[in-house]
């Protein structure tokens, strides 16, 4: 038997045909991101919970690839195919592709066994690479022999609220794709026979990067790729916003690199600002519009950041799939003298912090006085989120919102560095502004995805005392850093002379 090429290799080939050929020849170049390897992970422990939701009597059976091998997990199916309790990670082959089903159920139709393949994803809606998926799954083990009479794709429903003690019915929403996926047998046909030419040929296939680089998925190959492209002086993915679409085509025709080679008349207000800057070297710092942005709002002043950890699977009563719960804040207020005080908060218990976080963000935050922030949104839509889910602290939590000011379109709007790389994020202005307020300098917490591991780490029942005592100091550290940046950024746009005691 030749080659037989797995469902990921046929999706990964549908993504870039380069990404297959890398996947079989070179798969040690793959270098994947810390959140291509979170998605993974919540996609077992979604797994986790299907297996709980379609088998409530735990009759079914896993084939466990791992322990059992290629051959005996095919075998076993086989075998399993003649009962009828549900079969998880059933495995499927012909002589040019395999795949493994992620639940099958068993059905009666006209008096015969038949099966229900389900694919369990945990996004939160079908999106067109999940019916490339289940197209290719449902042909394969249509092709091996099964008696397939529908396919599902399982999502999860984010306006789903769990209602605790281990209850997860209601999480995962099915949608039937039974008849897109079996008329797709042709295309399907065709997938797999282009795969198999292009893993067959010994050059690797020369194909741009682009937008397949991404998308539906981050590639593991990017950086590899990446490293055979000359490096711009200046490349043109410094520019922000969305590009016109004059200049996509003018980059898709002449493979446009350098920021320099780009015409001006093809650039809105910012990104000309951001170009110039970048050739010339030189800051843009519009001191008296910033100034003036900021003039109505008096000392005393608060800076207000959040760290938030989100579950795909909640843990805890009351709350959704992914929602963004706030574990952690840092408070520094400023008074007219220039005294700075600090009010921390964080939550490492195990138990749902949001009752306690909000309860203390009222207290640090007083009655009066601007909040500063940097992209309010974020911290606007938790506020709001908490006063729903608390009603005593409604009023107190709602009037925080009508005092918040955003430092973000200060920044955006009167102050450009070239380091900046096209980016306003506090990580990108702040080592312009503040070079000695560096992130880099923290030990273990260095940006907000390291937060919400190390926060993971602190409530897993396996986390031992002084590992949890670290951990806690580590991420005080990191969020004290963000509002005392802004307390930085608001001096610097503010024109304040004040120093601070």
């Amino acid at each position: 038997m030749g080659r037989i090429l797995s469902k990921s290799k046929l999706l990964a080939y549908r993504q870039c045909p380069k990404r297959v050929w890398l996947e079989v020849h070179h798969p040690e170049r793959r270098e994947d991101s810390s959140g291509t390897q979170a998605r993974f992970e919540a996609g077992h422990r979604v797994g986790d919970i299907a297996r709980q939701l379609y088998d409530p009597v735990q009759q079914g059976t896993l084939i466990d690839l791992g322990k059992e091998g290629f051959d005996a997990a095919f075998s076993r199916t086989q075998a399993l195919l003649g009962s009828t309790q549900p079969i998880f990670e059933a495995g499927f082959r012909t002589s040019e592709a395999l795949a493994f089903a992620d639940v099958m159920l068993p059905v009666k139709k006209a008096g015969k066994l038949t099966w229900k393949m389900v694919e369990v994803k945990s996004s939160t809606s079908v999106q067109d690479y999940h019916l490339d998926d289940a197209a290719i799954q449902s042909f394969i083990a249509r092709s091996a022999g099964l008696a397939l009479s529908g396919t599902s794709i399982a999502c999860i429903d984010s306006s789903w609220t769990y209602p605790g003690a281990g209850e997860y019915g209601g999480l995962l929403s099915e949608t039937d794709v039974t008849e897109q996926s079996f008329a797709r047998e042709a295309e399907v046909r065709s997938w797999i026979a282009d795969a198999h030419r292009v893993v067959a040929n010994k050059e690797e296939p020369k194909v741009a990067l682009g937008k397949h680089c991404s998308d539906p998925f981050e590639c593991g190959f990017r950086d590899y790729c990446q490293g055979l492209v000359p490096i711009a002086e200046q490349p043109i993915d410094q520019l922000p916003g969305r590009l016109g679409k004059a200049l996509v085509l003018l980059i898709d025709s002449t493979g446009l690199t350098e920021l320099r080679d780009v015409p001006d008349g093809l650039l809105n207000e910012r990104q000309l600002r951001v170009k110039s800057a970048a050739l010339s070297g030189k800051t843009y710092f519009d001191k008296a519009g910033a100034a003036k942005a900021l003039e109505a709002h008096k000392l005393p002043a608060y800076f207000m950041d959040f760290e938030t950890i989100q579950f795909v699977v909640p843990i805890w009563k009351g709350t959704r799939p992914y929602q963004q719960i706030p574990f952690q804040f840092s408070v520094h207020r400023l008074s007219r003298t220039g005294k700075l005080q600090h009010r921390p908060f964080l939550d490492v218990s195990g138990e749902d912090p949001s009752r306690a976080f909000a309860t203390a963000l009222v207290e640090a935050c007083g009655d009066t006085g601007p909040i500063f922030v940097y992209n309010a949104g974020f911290e606007s839509s938790r506020i709001r989120e908490l006063a729903e889910r608390f009603p005593r602290l409604r009023v107190s939590l709602l009037s925080l919102i009508d005092r918040i000011v955003d430092l973000l379109p200060v920044a955006r709007d009167h102050y450009y560095h070239p380091e900046q790389e096209g980016s306003w994020s506090i990580k990108a202005v702040l080592p312009a502004i503040c070079p000695d307020l560096d992130y880099a300098d923290l030990d273990g917490v260095q940006n907000g995805g390291m937060a919400m591991e190390a926060y993971s780490e602190a409530i897993n029942a396996s986390t031992t005392p002084d590992r949890k005592v670290q951990i806690e100091r580590q991420l005080h550290a990191y969020c004290a850093l963000d509002t005392l940046a802004l307390v930085r950024l608001w001096s610097t746009f503010s024109g304040s002379k004040l120093r601070v005691t």
